[in-house]
């Protein structure tokens, strides 16, 4: 594996304190070593799921929310319905292009599909990357600054687990090793 040339975080440390670990996972982090050592470390732990988060967290936002998308394309069917597809589309349009016009399309397909699904929760997560969570009339409330990573894990790890529900974990090492991909530079469609 190569560097990690789009994680910007030298240690994992600063990253830890915008989530919370599982009490596995607590026993394998270590602030001060690097972000990829630790999700490395986690991975090997059985804590798929937490690497995710601190993976999430890691990578700059428009690749996060990219990486969200491969996921979510991945879980998506011939039933998948037609505002799921949209609001699939709304989150990767996003990530090519973050202007505030394809923020507002995600905010709002992420409210029509109720945060239901992996597509829901991209278009979600790219809409939390910037401008403001208020309605367009209202006063304007900036989003914290790592709530997009919240989106992006819990669509990664709900995308493991429809993909497949018989081996979430599998799953989502496989999502891992696209985020791995992303974070060294490349497009995550390993």
């Amino acid at each position: 594996m190569g560097d990690w040339v789009r994680v910007q975080a030298i240690s994992a440390g600063p990253l830890l304190k915008h989530f919370e670990l599982s009490d596995e996972a607590e026993a394998v982090v270590v602030p001060e070593a690097t972000t990829k050592a630790n999700i490395e470390a986690l991975i090997k732990a059985g804590c798929h799921h937490d690497a995710i988060k601190l993976l999430a967290h890691g990578l700059p936002k428009r690749e996060a929310v990219w990486w969200s998308c491969i996921a979510a394309r991945q879980a998506q069917t011939p039933q998948t319905d037609e505002n799921n597809v949209k609001a699939l589309i709304a989150a990767e349009t996003w990530a090519k292009k973050p202007t505030e016009e394809n923020r507002e399309v995600c905010r709002s397909l992420g409210e029509v599909t109720k945060h239901n699904s992996p597509a829901s929760w991209a278009a979600t997560a790219a809409s939390w990357c910037s401008g403001s969570l208020a309605a367009p009339d209202e006063p304007e409330i900036q989003p914290p600054e790592y709530l997009y990573a919240h989106a992006v894990a819990g669509c990664v790890s709900l995308a493991a687990s429809l993909v497949n529900p018989e081996d979430p974990e599998g799953q989502m090492e496989e999502a891992l090793m696209r985020g791995f991909n992303i974070a060294e530079g490349g497009n995550g469609l390993i």
